[in-house]
C-alpha cells in the first residue's frame, strides 16, 4: 500500500502525495495550488512522477502550470469529459493508470454529479474521490446533475467498507452539524462528532475517512434509511418515490437552509 502525505493549501483544501513507501516518488493529487506542494517535494527530496486532476475546478488544477514548469516532463491524468488544456492523459470508466515508481495501479471511476465529467481514481483500499464525497457529505451541484451524483455515490457504496476516502476539503465537522439535522439520534454521528472534535482540537485531519462509516453516518449514502426518508419527506412535504428523490430532497434542504 502506498504512503499517502497530506499538503494543506487554501482555507480547507488537501492535495495529496501517492507516495511509494521509501517516499522517493510521489503522484500528486488536484494540486490547486503549486507552491506547498513544491515546497514538501523539495523539503522530503521526493520526484513527482504524475498529476492526478478529478475535475476542473480552480482549487483542484490551479497548480498545474507552475508544476509542469519546474517539472516539464510530467504526466497530467484528468477526465476526458472535461475541458482542461494541460491534461496529456484524458481518462475516465475503466481506464487503468500504472504508475510503478510508486507501485500503484489506479483505477478510474466515473464520478459524476459535481462536475458533469468528475472522476476518483482508485486502488485497493484507497479513493481519491474531489469532491464528489466528503466526509459526512457529497459535493453541489455545479454543471452535474442530482442523478448522477446519487449513481456516483451508490457506486462508491459499493466498495470495500475497509476503503479509507482521501476527499479533498476539511469540511467534516459542519457536514455533520447538518447530518445531525437529518438523523439527531444516530449514536454512530454522535460518537464519530466527538472523535472529530478529539482530532481538529488536537490540530490533526478528519481525513482519510473509512467507507464503513459514511455508511453509518453520512445521510447522503443513506438515502435508503426509514430515518433519512422520513425528514426528507417531512423537509419536501411529501410523499418521496424512490432514494434519488431523497437524495435531491436533502441536498436542497442543505444547500438552502444550513449552508
Amino acid at each position: 500500500m502506498p504512503t499517502i502525505i497530506p499538503i494543506s493549501a487554501f482555507s480547507d483544501n488537501y492535495i495529496w502525495l501517492i507516495c511509494d513507501n521509501q517516499q522517493r516518488y510521489a503522484a500528486i493529487v488536484d494540486p490547486g495550488d503549486a507552491t506547498p506542494v513544491i515546497e514538501v517535494l523539495e523539503e522530503k527530496n521526493i520526484e513527482p512522477v504524475a498529476v492526478l486532476i478529478t475535475h476542473h475546478h480552480s482549487d483542484h488544477i490551479g497548480g498545474i502550470s507552475r508544476l509542469l514548469k519546474k517539472y516539464p516532463q510530467l504526466p497530467v491524468y484528468g477526465p476526458k469529459n472535461e475541458r482542461i488544456t494541460a491534461l496529456t492523459h484524458k481518462v475516465g470508466q475503466d481506464d487503468v493508470i500504472d504508475l510503478h515508481q510508486i507501485d500503484t495501479q489506479l483505477n478510474v471511476l466515473d464520478t459524476f454529479g459535481h462536475t458533469a465529467g468528475h472522476i476518483s481514481y482508485y486502488a485497493p483500499n484507497i479513493l481519491f474521490c474531489g469532491d464528489t464525497l466528503f466526509a459526512n457529505g457529497c459535493g453541489r451541484i455545479f454543471d452535474g446533475s442530482i442523478e448522477t451524483l446519487h449513481q456516483s455515490l451508490e457506486k462508491i457504496a459499493k466498495l470495500p467498507p475497509e476503503t479509507r476516502i482521501y476527499c479533498a476539503h476539511e469540511y467534516t465537522l459542519d457536514n455533520i452539524g447538518f447530518a445531525k439535522w437529518v438523523e439527531v439520534n444516530n449514536k454512530d454521528l454522535i460518537e464519530r462528532e466527538a472523535v472529530c472534535w478529539d482530532l481538529i482540537d488536537n490540530s490533526k485531519s478528519t481525513i482519510p475517512t473509512l467507507l464503513s462509516d459514511e455508511l453509518k453516518t453520512n445521510p447522503f449514502m443513506r438515502c435508503d434509511e426509514q430515518v433519512v426518508i422520513e425528514q426528507a419527506e417531512k423537509f419536501a412535504g411529501k410523499q418521496l418515490p424512490n432514494s434519488t428523490e431523497v437524495f435531491r430532497a436533502i441536498r436542497h434542504w442543505k444547500d438552502s437552509e444550513y449552508d
